[in-house]
């Protein structure tokens, strides 16, 4: 779906961290914001992304 050399040099938008390719969503490794992917294009906008801190709660968030 998505190039991985694409994903290598991509990084969230909100705090920069390094981002992985999970099931149908980018997902940032450092703050946990998920990007959606619609018709194969990566929507990489802060305000597009569900934020794990406001009821997404992800089992691996740790806080």
């Amino acid at each position: 779906m998505i190039d991985d050399q694409l994903l290598e040099i991509m990084a969230c938008p909100a705090c920069k961290g390094p981002i992985e390719l999970k099931d149908d969503r980018i997902v940032c490794q450092q703050c946990g914001r998920r990007y959606p992917i619609r018709d194969g294009i990566p929507i990489m906008l802060i305000e597009e992304a569900e934020d794990p801190s406001s009821g997404g709660g992800e089992a691996d968030s740790s806080q």
